[in-house]
């Protein structure tokens, strides 16, 4: 350790010190070479390497960049309209005409403002509505994977909030359709005006000056219709992904309401479905149908099992098709065979039913009947078509 005749090692602690008496803030040391000196000396030392008294303040570091603007969260691309140079009236023909489609361009780009803050709003209410019908989404399936009653009314409002969120999103996307349109219209003005524009240049009875407004005009417009285009690019993208989003939530929120009913969520883990394939229900092999549900016992629990089947299928072949066949055992009298037939068609039509709510259009599937004297009892037999 350094003793006291170590100058330079105690003045920088003293310094430090100083400089944590400020921070906390108490009283500055601001004679703090002078109390160095006064113990030690060499003050004159000090004062001549001390750097000379300019009177300005030290630089203030430039502030930070601002922060991008955002919808939802993300950062979106920055619209800035173009300042439209104002021009001196030469008083000739060709500079009224100029004047005029100055004050078109200056139209258009207070719209250009104006739409790129519309598409903004949009945007941010659309985030909104997915994060409440993601919310309200995530409560129903929390719920069910847990277990609850069928039809639980707690579940059913959650899934009409769900339901109106959706629908909120809906009406977005008709909003952003509408903005569409309307930029739409605004790059058609721009590009009859860029075309005014060139064609000014050969009309006769120009000055210079004219000529040189045009120049510039005609880059200021340019630059305008570039913005326009842009803008109407990521409302496109807006619609496309927010269309593609409420598509497939429709699907789910079907799935959803169908899983309430039951009091039970479609597509679970994988012993949900072996333990609905020992009550009845067996997957076919390939080459065969796809399920075979067999009614062998009372309330035969095939939804799970059903569900999986489908949407591997339908990843497989989206644009599958189904046959729902009843097959009916042909043992005992016409009467019990009758029977079977009659029961074997009801169970055909309950597992339509819930492929229907399960998402699967009505209009993919069709329905048949068949009898087999190897089935034990009623069977309904689901082949991809």
């Amino acid at each position: 350790m350094r003793g006291l005749s170590g100058k330079p090692g105690l003045k920088q602690s003293l310094f430090l010190a100083c400089a944590l008496t400020a921070s906390l803030g108490l009283a500055a040391c601001s004679d703090i070479d002078n109390s160095f000196d006064s113990l030690f000396g060499g003050g004159d030392e000090t004062a001549a390497n001390a750097p000379p008294d300019t009177g300005t303040a030290a630089e203030t570091p430039p502030p930070a960049p601002a922060a991008a603007p955002t919808a939802g969260g993300v950062p979106v691309a920055t619209i800035t309209p173009v300042t439209i140079e104002p021009g001196a009236d030469t008083g000739t023909a060709v500079n009224k005409t100029i004047q005029t489609v100055r004050s078109q361009v200056a139209g258009l780009e207070g719209k250009l403002a104006a739409n790129a803050q519309r598409l903004a709003d949009l945007r941010n209410g659309g985030a909104a509505a997915a994060g409440a019908y993601q919310l309200s989404k995530a409560q129903i399936t929390t719920r069910l994977q847990v277990g609850t009653t069928k039809g639980n009314p707690e579940l059913v409002a959650q899934w009409n909030s769900a339901q109106a969120s959706l629908d909120s999103l809906s009406a977005n996307i008709n909003a952003l359709n509408a903005l569409g349109t309307d930029i739409a219209n605004d790059s058609s003005t721009a590009h009859f005006a860029l075309d005014q524009i060139g064609a000014t240049f050969n009309v006769s009875g120009a000055v210079d000056e004219d000529h040189r407004q045009l120049s510039l005009l005609q880059d200021e417009t340019s630059q305008t219709l570039v913005m326009i285009d842009r803008l109407l690019s990521e409302v496109s993208d807006a619609v496309q992904r927010q269309t593609s989003y409420v598509a497939n939530e429709r699907g789910s929120l079907t799935v959803l309401a169908s899983a309430i009913k039951d009091g039970e969520l479609y597509g679970g883990t994988p012993g949900i479905t072996q333990a609905a394939a020992s009550g009845g229900v067996q997957l076919a092999s390939a080459g065969t149908p796809l399920v075979v549900i067999r009614f062998d016992q009372p309330n035969v629990d095939y939804q799970q099992i059903l569900y999986a089947a489908l949407n591997q299928a339908l990843q497989s072949r989206p644009n599958a098709g189904f046959e729902v066949v009843a097959v009916s055992p042909t043992r005992g009298n016409a009467a019990s065979v009758q029977i079977a037939q009659t029961t074997a068609a009801r169970h055909a039509q309950d597992v339509m039913r819930s492929m229907t709510n399960m998402g699967v259009p009505a209009t993919r599937l069709a329905v048949g009947s068949a009898t087999d004297p190897g089935a034990a009892g009623s069977e309904v037999r689901v082949f991809v078509r």
